[in-house]
């Protein structure tokens, strides 16, 4: 059953997750980070002579995106487009989002719009109509990216979570709620100690368990509401998951920035979908350190993680 199916029927955000990454014997989560001037040489047929500076780029981009997912995407249970690389090419970045975003649809792959939202209720609500639920306007119905989960910032508190919750539930998707993440800054804000007790990452973790227990109702091994825990910090996991048992952790930083899959065992407690292992540029660059055609070099590196990473699925 392909991604688009699984939503028509009503199945909620925890439950494509783990069906998918159970279909896929795969928990890798294929990073879109496109820059302008690296793309794929192949990506450079989709030039568009005579359109904008950011209509030829976008369409570039568009095309590198989808070359990459056709390459990687049976190894991946997910994209994650980073929304800014898409947003900083203007109105034809936000067109060739929604074309990647569907282009991965058609691959069975799940759709995690990387956009790090976080702002008062209003605003939360407004960013959260246009990546999971659409606005009804006196002038019909405007359609929303339709992302399977998106990332959210919860440093103004919980009421700008809400929202985001509120259409998360409406349009049977999920949240990734940064908790510790994979800069080094990190270290600076997150790991920060609390007067009461315990780094501030940490009640952070404790939000986002009861926002998914309130999400959900507390049902089932796995929750909608997720938690970004950077994989270059592997120390915090086993915490991580005592403060947030039923969360699927999103693990970004392997690769580029350092992380390793082998030492991600205890995100996978919950299950083979309590973690999704992501990468970016050590699969869309892979060529550049192996050698071969881009295509091949990214299909290789995204079979290799895949198989680390479901070497060590929890029971």
């Amino acid at each position: 059953m392909s991604q688009g199916d699984t939503r028509a029927a009503g199945t909620g955000f925890a439950g494509r997750l783990a069906s998918c990454v159970a279909s896929r014997e795969s928990q890798i989560v294929l990073g879109l980070d496109p820059d302008p001037a690296r793309l794929w040489p192949a990506a450079a047929r989709a030039d568009q002579p005579g359109g904008s500076p950011a209509e030829r780029a976008a369409a570039a981009v568009a095309a590198h995106c989808a070359l990459l997912i056709d390459a990687a995407g049976p190894a991946c249970v997910a994209v994650k487009p980073q929304v800014a690389c898409f947003e900083r090419l203007g109105p034809p970045g936000w067109t060739a989002l929604a074309g990647v975003a569907a282009h991965a649809r058609a691959a069975g792959l799940l759709v995690l719009a990387d956009a790090k939202r976080g702002d008062i209720d209003v605003t939360a609500a407004a960013y959260a109509q246009g990546l999971l639920t659409g606005l009804d306007t006196p002038w019909g119905r405007v359609d929303p990216l339709g992302a399977d989960a998106v990332t959210v910032n919860p440093y103004l508190g919980r009421d700008a979570l809400d929202p985001f919750a509120a259409a998360a539930r409406e349009a049977g998707a999920g949240l990734f709620v940064l908790v510790r993440t994979s800069n080094p800054g990190a270290a600076d804000v997150e790991d920060a100690e609390m007067a009461a007790g315990g780094a501030l990452w940490e009640r952070v973790a404790k939000l986002v368990a009861r926002l998914g227990d309130d999400l959900d109702g507390g049902g089932g091994p796995l929750s909608a509401v997720g938690a970004v825990m950077g994989a270059t910090a592997p120390e915090h996991l086993a915490r991580a998951r005592e403060l947030m048992p039923r969360t699927p952790f999103l693990l970004p930083g392997i690769g580029a920035q350092g992380g390793r899959v082998e030492d991600l065992a205890p995100a996978f407690a919950p299950g083979p979908a309590g973690g999704l292992v992501t990468a970016s540029r050590s699969i869309a660059r892979a060529h550049e350190s192996s050698g071969g055609d881009p295509a091949s070099a990214a299909a290789a590196e995204a079979e290799r993680l895949r198989a680390a990473a479901w070497a060590l699925q929890g029971p």
